[in-house]
């Protein structure tokens, strides 16, 4: 699932503690209950005492208890997770946090010893805090408890049949903050998108991708960003940080965010700009890309002085330090 060696070690560390929170994310059918499934999987063992609160339960896993939620019996997710923590659990499955009430009863558990589980709907990682504390979660409890979160997508493969190699333009390059100097060693592709009216007659001719049928894509990949809690952050957290502090906190810290990974999964051949631009391209993704690089650029390409992360241009020789990013946006 997780391609990136950094962020599956990073995810694998954190879920193999006794206790905390930790918060699944992303849109619907964005793959979060098979990340969820997968965690679970590597917890499962005799010794270790799972159980879930689920709607539905999506997958049958053997050795541990799980409880379909049903509201017409005021079988809530918040009533099973307080049945469950009577019978002393050592991980906790919330399906999904959806109240304030539940939302608690899976801190209060994580505080007291349990490490549990759950999802929320929401853009990136960082905004995950913003919507707890929209429900009404103490700061310092959120703090105290999270451990990290983990946001994700699922963008389409191309297919690696009928995919067409190509060399984007610096203007390509440069509108995802990306240089051509450093992608000049990559191999990028373009989908070969065949339009429906002209399916029909290829396919006769034998002439059709037999792999993906002309769609110019095949299979889907997973994206993900996953934010470590820091004492950094934890701080921030407490004092109550906007979502753009958080982000820029773990971007700093070494997170790496939604757009960089899929933007790897481009110079991989995995997939295209265009599924970027249709997933993870945000204004807000670009901008923390952007401050990541002013972290690491900062020294001259002209003159080879030394730089501050705040100056855009070079003072001893005047050079931009993002002339090609800024000549694509204008």
């Amino acid at each position: 699932m997780i391609t990136d060696e950094e962020t599956l070690a990073l995810v694998r560390e954190t879920a193999a503690r006794p206790f905390g929170l930790i918060l699944v994310t992303g849109p619907t059918g964005s793959g979060k209950s098979t990340s969820l499934y997968s965690i679970l999987a590597e917890r499962n063992d005799p010794a270790v005492n799972i159980s879930t609160a689920e709607d539905p339960i999506e997958y049958a896993l053997p050795g541990i208890t799980q409880c379909q939620v049903i509201r017409e019996k005021d079988l809530t997710f918040s009533r099973i997770l307080r049945a469950f923590l009577r019978q002393d659990p050592d991980v906790l499955l919330v399906g999904e946090t959806r109240d304030l009430e539940t939302a608690k009863t899976a801190i209060e558990a994580a505080l007291t010893g349990h490490l549990v589980l759950t999802t929320l709907h929401t853009n990136d990682a960082a905004g995950a805090i913003a919507r707890l504390d929209e429900m009404g979660v103490e700061p310092f409890m959120v703090s105290a408890a999270l451990l990290g979160i983990l946001a994700q997508r699922l963008m389409r493969k191309v297919c690696t049949d009928c995919r067409i190699p190509y060399m984007p333009t610096v203007e390509d390059f440069s509108r995802y903050g990306l240089s051509i100097n450093q992608e000049e060693d990559f191999t990028f592709y373009l989908a070969n998108v065949i339009p429906m009216e002209q399916r029909k007659e290829l396919s006769d001719r034998g002439d059709l991708c037999k792999k993906c049928g002309g769609l110019g894509y095949k299979g889907r990949i997973g994206v993900y960003e996953f934010l470590k809690v820091t004492e950094r952050i934890q701080g921030l957290v407490t004092q109550g940080a906007p979502t753009e502090q958080l982000k820029e906190a773990a971007v700093e810290e070494g997170m790496k965010t939604l757009l960089s990974y899929s933007l790897q999964l481009v110079r991989d051949g995995h997939t295209t700009f265009d599924e970027v631009d249709r997933v993870t391209f945000t204004d807000s993704g670009l901008e923390a890309e952007m401050k990541r690089l002013a972290k690491q650029n900062l020294i001259c390409r002209v003159c080879n002085a030394e730089l501050k992360p705040e100056w855009r241009d070079c003072p001893y020789c005047m050079t931009p330090r993002f002339a090609e990013y800024e000549e694509a946006h204008g």
